[in-house]
C-alpha cells in the first residue's frame, strides 16, 4: 500500500539477450494526497518506467530473483525477470 512518506525505486527495464536488465533510474516519494514526486537520475531510452517499493540491494536481489549488474555511466540494476 502506498502511504505518505513511502520511498519508491524507479527502474528502466530493458530486454537483453540474457533476459531483462533492470537499471535504477531514480526514486519516487508518496505525498500526503497520494500523488507521487519522481526524481530521475537517467532518462529511459524507451520512455517506460517501473516503480516499486524501495529496498536495499540485498533485499532487491532476493525479491526479484536476479543479480545486480552495472554498466559504465549507469547505476547498478537487477538482471533477471520481474513479477
Amino acid at each position: 500500500m502506498l502511504t505518505a512518506g513511502k520511498r519508491l525505486a524507479v527502474f528502466s527495464i530493458r530486454e537483453g539477450k540474457g533476459g531483462s536488465i533492470w537499471v535504477r533510474a531514480g526514486s519516487a516519494f508518496v505525498n500526503k494526497d497520494g500523488s507521487l514526486n519522481v526524481l530521475l537520475d537517467v532518462l529511459p531510452l524507451d520512455g517506460k518506467l517501473h516503480v516499486r517499493e524501495a529496498a536495499d540491494k540485498r533485499d532487491g536481489v532476493q525479491a526479484a530473483g536476479g543479480r545486480f549488474s552495472s554498466e559504465p555511466g549507469l547505476e547498478s540494476g537487477l538482471v533477471g525477470g520481474h513479477s
